[in-house]
């Protein structure tokens, strides 16, 4: 499963908000993974929100709590959805998330 990686796969001089509107495009699914500085971020909104516009992230858009952080202050809506938390409890998260997705984690 190819992942896109804002850090990682936006090179040098290209348009970075441009880059990021097309990735948005190709996805198939939003991981959102939440953080004080994600809840503060003007860009991980404007994602939301368009993930949120499109019918086709409709069952594919997966919170993920990795350190404590108001919800209401990026959008209400994410209050509402089940979260995979990451927080406490790392293993258990990879376990679920995998589970989103059809796949499984081997026991330890």
């Amino acid at each position: 499963m190819p992942v896109w990686y804002s850090e990682r796969d936006i090179k040098g001089a290209q348009q970075w908000h441009d880059e990021i509107g097309a990735a948005l495009e190709r996805c198939d699914w939003m991981v959102l993974i939440l953080t004080p500085n994600a809840i503060a971020s003007k860009w991980v909104k404007r994602e939301l929100l368009f993930a949120l516009d499109e019918e086709r992230y409709r069952d594919r858009l997966v919170p993920i709590g990795a350190k404590a952080c108001s919800l209401k202050e990026l959008s209400w809506v994410i209050s509402q959805m089940q979260m995979i938390k990451f927080d406490r409890r790392f293993r258990e998260g990879c376990r679920e998330l995998l589970k989103v997705w059809g796949l499984g984690l081997r026991p330890s």
